[in-house]
């Protein structure tokens, strides 16, 4: 009976409380769906790209609007008091999901700038102004959750959750930098070595949110993270050998080669973001091995 006391407390604290939105978080998460689906609107009317950079922006603002929505809608209603009891640390979740908004909205508004912004463009810099805006108040919601408020996450908002959430992100960068390598039997083999990794990270993210299926796995988690993270370590180095000898060996860098219509400078930032999730894989295998920085030991 003490357990089922429980429950009928916990479930009779999930009330309709609109007086979160007033709050100084509800207040950021307002901001944030609003910029973010004016920013979308407004970069929908400007006109559509075959660009998969453009493809990545619109998704992104769409994501992360209809992700801080849901966070709000749940808090609203207090079913966060359930979640949390029955198979999550919604706070956890909450403050790695804003981490994870910043690291997309940042890197978007970079791009938009970059590729649609110029001096005699007013649209362009119209949206890529609310585009920066909308990376701030999300950016603003990380350093009061974590810097301001000290909240300590699990896993997500902590250091090992927060590592995984960085390898997903820039292996979508890497996705939808690539170009150029359809005829190339090696550089195909880099892409295989890049997809391989990847439909595994939301996986390991999602069962170690998700506390109550965490227990059920017939195997230990962390000793197949730390096969997982072997592995990955080895097809990045492979990759990071191929990509730059294939795609750049009799392909100089051209001499009219503009950082954000040149075919040539995002075939070189897939091979940079390469290296950098080769960096992020290898110390986090490291950290994995050595049982620090929050990382549990098999």
């Amino acid at each position: 009976m003490g357990i089922i006391d429980q429950v009928k407390d916990t479930v009779s604290k999930a009330v309709f409380t609109p007086s979160t939105l007033l709050s100084g978080r509800g207040a950021l998460h307002m901001a944030q769906i609003i910029l973010s689906l004016v920013t979308f609107i407004l970069a929908l009317f400007r006109g559509g790209s075959s660009h998969s950079y453009w493809n990545y922006a619109m998704f992104a603002w769409a994501f992360c609007a209809i992700m801080t929505l849901i966070i709000t809608i749940i808090e609203m209603m207090k079913l966060d008091i359930i979640l949390d009891m029955f198979c999550m640390d919604w706070s956890d979740f909450a403050t790695g999901m804003a981490m994870s908004s910043s690291l997309m909205t940042v890197s978007v508004a970079i791009i938009y700038v970059n590729f649609y912004a110029c001096l005699k463009c007013l649209y362009g810099l119209i949206v890529s102004i609310f585009a920066i805006l909308s990376g701030v108040v999300y950016v603003l919601e990380v350093v009061k959750e974590k810097f301001m408020d000290k909240k300590k996450g699990s896993y997500l908002s902590a250091l090992p959750g927060f590592w995984k959430v960085m390898e997903a992100f820039v292996s979508c960068m890497i996705f939808v930098s690539l170009t150029g390598y359809r005829d190339k039997p090696a550089l195909i083999i880099c892409v295989i070595a890049y997809i391989i990794p990847f439909p595994i990270l939301p996986v390991i993210i999602a069962t170690n949110i998700l506390k109550k299926l965490k227990k059920c796995l017939p195997f230990n988690l962390d000793r197949f993270v730390f096969i997982f993270l072997v592995i990955s370590v080895v097809l990045y180095i492979l990759a990071a050998i191929l990509w730059p000898i294939f795609m750049f060996r009799n392909n100089p860098r051209p001499s009219d080669c503009p950082p954000s219509f040149c075919i040539w400078a995002i075939q070189f930032m897939v091979a940079f973001l390469t290296y950098v999730n080769l960096i992020l894989f290898t110390v986090d295998l490291i950290f994995t091995l050595l049982g620090i920085c929050g990382f549990k030991r098999t």
